[in-house]
């Protein structure tokens, strides 16, 4: 006959649950926060704040933003994706989609001084996840800069998709081979396959499914190993959020050597 757990136990379980929930909810509520400045509301503004970066945060919490970290940073292989060393120290997950204007500000502004300053030196890694909130348009372009990433030209036409804003027809799967080809992608007939194949769409799926765990709600969105940075900030704020993780991944690993 099966042992019933004891009320104690029970407790610590729900105790347990509840406390995941409210790390969660929380990680909703801070990734959810950033904010697409034209998206119906006119604005132009960028957002005005990012996620606390304060190295000497609950050990809890950070906790909760390194078991974050571990379920997001995929440091898979060859992954086209993906940009910097897999063993990088740092990894910074953007959630996006190609329709956003404050993504393609992030591209064009931001990320080439991360890149010099970070994942050229092997402390970042960045990885790109397709969360499409603007409808079809947003969905075909997101199939098509993964199928260009199927003959090793992701970054190149992504790059290209955000070279400035472009919204609705100008994401016709026709614009978007000509986008390829003007970024080097060599077998057009290949990649139109791959862009409307089952697999792109898996691959989309899972990208969006994982940014709706989190409570991702609009974009740009952004994980730095784990602790969520609201919107298309300043690129001294990334530094500093890049900096401070780079410093506690050192510390952790330090710890780690000494408890041997």
């Amino acid at each position: 006959m099966p042992v019933s757990a004891s009320p104690t136990r029970k407790l610590a379980a729900i105790g347990a649950v509840v406390a995941l929930v409210v790390a969660l909810i929380a990680i909703a509520i801070a990734v959810g926060s950033s904010v697409e400045g034209d998206r119906d509301t006119g604005r132009t503004d960028a957002p005005e704040a990012a996620a606390s970066t304060d190295p000497q945060e609950d050990p809890a919490q950070q906790k909760m933003f390194d078991d974050l970290a571990k379920r997001t940073s995929r440091r898979a292989d060859g992954d086209p994706l993906a940009i910097g060393k897999k063993d990088a120290p740092v990894v910074l997950v953007e959630y996006a989609d190609y329709q956003c204007s404050f993504c393609g500000r992030f591209t064009r502004e931001t990320q080439p001084g991360l890149i010099k300053k970070f994942v050229d030196k092997g402390t970042l890694r960045i990885e790109f996840r397709n969360f499409t909130v603007f409808g079809a348009h947003s969905e075909r372009a997101a199939r098509a800069s993964w199928a260009a990433g199927q003959q090793g030209k992701f970054w190149q036409l992504h790059d290209e998709l955000y070279a400035k804003t472009r919204k609705g027809a100008a994401l016709a799967e026709d614009k978007l081979v000509d986008m390829a080809r003007e970024s080097g992608v060599d077998d057009l007939d290949k990649f139109r396959t791959d862009m409307n194949s089952k697999d792109a769409e898996r691959a989309l799926k899972k990208d969006q499914d994982e940014g709706y765990q989190l409570g991702v709600q609009s974009t740009p969105s952004f994980l730095v190993n784990g602790r969520p940075v609201a919107g298309a900030q300043p690129q001294e704020v990334f530094a500093q959020a890049i900096e401070e993780a780079a410093a506690r991944a050192k510390h952790g690993t330090a710890a780690k050597g000494a408890g041997k």
